[in-house]
């Protein structure tokens, strides 16, 4: 894991996994912006964590939010893909409403490549840089894609796929592109889970700072590779 204190920006950071791997970064010296949908909110994070912490508002599902948080910002080192939506739990796959599915993707795996596009390129150019994906095993073929929660699967299986193409464009530039399925997480989605969210950020952030030497285009699980 890399010590060197860099610039981290972090999605649907208002609450929940997001909020926890925002808290991890900046205790471990890393400069955070704090993004949500809303100012106050954004705000509210940034300034609970104090010193060298940051705020944006970023809608992922904005076409050019992402860009506006760039000009913003300036380049970042790290980026956690975080928000993330779930409608459709306890819908049948010929059922769920359409209508569902193409919000989940816009949030889950759209919301996360325009991100990627506004970011990645200076990575790149600045030959460093950790993108992170937080997944879920719902959309994992080895795992079984869950029919009880089908358009957030399917949206969680091309996220997936997006880190896979990502790592291989960005293969020996120094960047690292991978995916984290966290597990089942106490959050506003999975109240019931016995996992906490400060537990699930330990497991992101050391994805989110690995070394030159570690894996992209994988997905981890407990700092481990596990099948897609």
């Amino acid at each position: 894991m890399t010590t060197q204190s860099h610039v981290a920006l972090v999605t649907g950071a208002n609450r929940g996994i997001g909020r926890a791997v925002s808290a991890r970064l900046h205790a471990l010296g890393h400069r955070v912006v704090v993004t949500a949908r809303t100012a106050d909110e954004a705000e509210g994070v940034a300034a609970e964590l104090g010193g060298g912490a940051r705020a944006a508002v970023l809608d992922v599902t904005d076409e050019e939010a992402a860009i506006r948080v760039r000009e913003q910002v300036g380049p970042v080192d790290i980026v956690v893909n975080n928000a993330g939506i779930q409608l459709d739990w306890g819908c049948a796959p010929s059922a769920v409403p359409v209508s569902w599915v193409g919000r989940q993707l816009d949030v889950n795996l759209l919301g996360a490549w325009r991100v990627c596009q506004a970011f990645l390129p200076d990575m790149v150019r600045r030959g460093w840089g950790r993108v992170v994906m937080v997944s879920s095993g719902t959309g994992s073929f080895a795992n079984g894609l869950s029919a009880r929660t089908p358009g957030y699967a399917v949206s969680k299986a091309a996220l997936n796929a997006l880190t896979v193409l990502l790592a291989a464009e960005t293969e020996g530039t120094g960047v690292l592109v991978n995916a984290v399925n966290p597990g089942l997480v106490r959050t506003r989605m999975r109240p019931e889970a016995e996992r906490g969210p400060d537990a699930a950020a330990e497991d992101i952030v050391w994805a989110a700072t690995l070394p030159g030497d570690g894996p992209s285009g994988v997905f981890l699980r407990g700092r481990r590779t596990i099948p897609w």
